[in-house]
């Protein structure tokens, strides 16, 4: 059974979770209340209280300070142009989601990289998540997670390097272009969110703070790959390490001027940098925090490891094509389909949650 268990794991490590568009012009309002005129944007406090509204876009994000809490309620609809959605590589339509989250005011470092799916929130609502759903999964047993910003498969990333999720939720994988040029203050540092241990967020617009990964030496291994959503798609993985899948690259300390997480202390002062290099925003949090609630497959961490064991319940939604809440021979793929008959305890030619869970729990 210790196959079963790996042949499972293999394959919810490769699930993850992973934007409709108008183009319009802003309004500003009263003290307090801001639209994206840039004006009133630089001129604010994002680290006070502050309501950030805009009529033609329909963004409502309102941040209150609650004891040591930064509490952030929002549509999470962005507040600036995006590209077109749907588009030919994203299907998906911006839509209201109306989230709530709290950030601590007095964050506590702790220095120890945690692995996060999602590490934070931009000033305008819309959420940070520099990992994709995207998975190459080569029948020899190789998993690949595809990055965003790559130039293998089409993501329909926009400008802002973002897209929007099955949810419809837009949300950023790289340098939130817009906000960049919206909350500039002047400085060249601009502040461009939170993360969700409290730290603050930022963009370097002279790009001299480098991150500390670098590409793998020698090439990839796996053979008849595929990567699949309506349609499958024969991938070829071999060659060196170039980027297109967070697996080629790895963190070497002290190589550039960022931690594993995309941090760095300033003037006394911890921070996230995004950056236009991988991991263009962090994949995990330096500070105090535990994630509400499970996150999906947990991915790799910032030092190269795996994370903790990943959710079924996920990798059934992902791959259930028919939505019949089990999974079937033609269904599932790579390691988990060469296992299919030892995780089939009822050989009745379907997988069910009991049925992996068991499979997973048997070491």
């Amino acid at each position: 059974m210790r196959n079963v268990y790996k042949a499972v794991t293999i394959v919810l490590m490769g699930i993850f979770v992973g934007c409709k568009s108008n183009s319009h012009s802003h309004d500003g309002s009263e003290a307090h209340t801001h639209a994206t005129d840039s004006k009133s944007i630089n001129n604010t406090d994002y680290f006070g209280e502050y309501d950030l509204e805009d009529a033609s876009y329909g963004t409502k994000t309102k941040v209150t300070i609650k004891g040591d809490q930064r509490v952030m309620v929002t549509n999470a609809l962005p507040n600036h142009k995006t590209g077109e959605f749907p588009n030919s590589g994203n299907p998906n339509t911006i839509s209201v989601q109306n989230k709530t989250y709290s950030f601590p005011v007095n964050p506590k470092y702790k220095g120890n990289a945690k692995w996060v799916r999602e590490p934070g929130v931009a000033l305008n609502g819309i959420k940070f998540e520099p990992g994709t759903a995207e998975v190459v999964v080569c029948d020899t047993g190789e998993n690949y997670r595809v990055e965003a910003l790559q130039d293998v498969i089409d993501l329909g990333l926009d400008f802002n390097h973002a897209h929007v999720q099955p949810t419809g939720a837009y949300h950023y994988h790289g340098t939130p272009t817009s906000v960049i040029a919206d909350f500039d203050s002047g400085q060249d540092l601009v502040h461009v969110g939170f993360a969700h241990d409290g730290f603050p967020m930022y963009y370097s617009k002279s790009g001299k703070y480098k991150p500390s990964y670098k590409l793998l030496d020698g090439d990839r291994e796996g053979e008849d790959c595929t990567y699949s959503t309506h349609k499958t798609i024969d991938i070829s993985v071999g060659g060196h390490h170039d980027g297109t899948y967070g697996s080629d690259f790895e963190y070497v300390e002290d190589s550039g001027d960022l931690d594993a997480c995309n941090g760095i202390t300033i003037d006394g002062n911890y921070m996230y940098l995004v950056t236009t290099e991988f991991p263009y925003i962090s994949r995990c949090l330096m500070g105090d925090y535990e994630e509400a609630r499970p996150q999906g497959a947990e991915g790799r961490r910032a030092n190269g490891g795996n994370g903790g064991r990943p959710n079924i319940s996920e990798l059934i939604s992902e791959m259930d094509t028919n939505k019949d809440g089990k999974l079937s021979k033609e269904e599932v793929k790579g390691p988990l389909a060469e296992d299919f008959s030892k995780i089939d305890l009822n050989k009745d030619t379907f997988l069910t949650k009991a049925e992996l869970e068991k499979g997973q729990s048997k070491r």
